[in-house]
């Protein structure tokens, strides 16, 4: 968006001619690579930029889709990156930083505008915090203030409670749980604000790599709960960012 600003007020000065802003904006609305379609335009009707997803994909295809993103100035996030991927980017930009327990991979090309409505990020053990540090550090990335509570699981539930004040000062809560997932059940029973449940494949054999977790809080009998996919924290961020976005935009 920013990228397609600049084009226009170079031409309103007379910086450049029609010719030369169609020709940068021909890319617009998406730019094929053949291996992959970018969605310049993803920013304009969502309001943030296309996420580069990075598990499957060869190095050297991701290094082409960072490439062309750089040209347009956009803040990017590259989600499931490894040690290798971070290797293979580092030197392209020096606004690059790595979050190696979230396997994120960040550039902040321009300043964020943080939001002064709140996101917490509660695990139920510490084996979650992977997957709750994927979404914590999206959801400050799309420019959330987030807060961390971590290790507040059913097993010692008094580390819950003795936290209330912490949950009831956030606006949108993401619970990330594994075992059997009651987390997000016991939180949405104590707060009057939206609660993301995010089942992750944390837990021994009849766990079923996260289904029981999933089906848990897809069944949780209390409301105002949504559910995302297992370790599916990107995908928490990026929904508790949307309803930030509705909350700040309706005032």
């Amino acid at each position: 968006m920013s990228y397609i600003r600049n084009i226009l007020e170079q031409l309103k000065s007379g910086e450049i001619d029609i010719d030369n802003a169609v020709n940068e904006l021909k890319d617009m609305p998406f730019e094929d690579l053949g291996y992959a379609k970018i969605d310049h335009h993803r920013e304009i009707r969502n309001g943030y930029p296309e996420v580069i997803y990075c598990e499957g994909k060869e190095i050297e295809h991701i290094k082409g889709i960072v490439d062309k993103m750089l040209i347009k100035d956009t803040n990017i996030l590259a989600t499931r990156a490894d040690k290798a991927v971070y290797e293979a980017l580092k030197d392209m930009d020096e606004h690059i930083t790595y979050y190696e327990l979230a396997r994120i991979v960040a550039i902040k090309k321009k300043e964020i505008e943080m939001s002064k409505n709140k996101v917490l990020v509660v695990t139920g053990g510490t084996s979650d915090i992977p997957v709750a540090e994927e979404a914590a550090i999206t959801a400050e990335f799309l420019g959330n203030t987030v807060e961390r509570l971590y290790d507040v699981g059913v097993a010692g539930i008094h580390r819950l409670l003795a936290n209330i004040k912490v949950l009831n000062d956030a606006s949108v809560i993401i619970t990330v749980a594994g075992m059997e997932g009651a987390l997000a059940s016991v939180v949405g029973g104590l707060v009057d604000k939206p609660v993301i449940g995010v089942p992750t494949s944390v837990g021994y054999g009849t766990n079923f790599n996260g289904v029981s977790a999933l089906l848990t809080m897809l069944n949780s009998c209390a409301s105002g709960i949504g559910v995302v996919n297992i370790d599916n924290g990107f995908g928490a961020a990026y929904l508790a960012s949307t309803i930030i976005r509705q909350i700040k935009n309706s005032r």
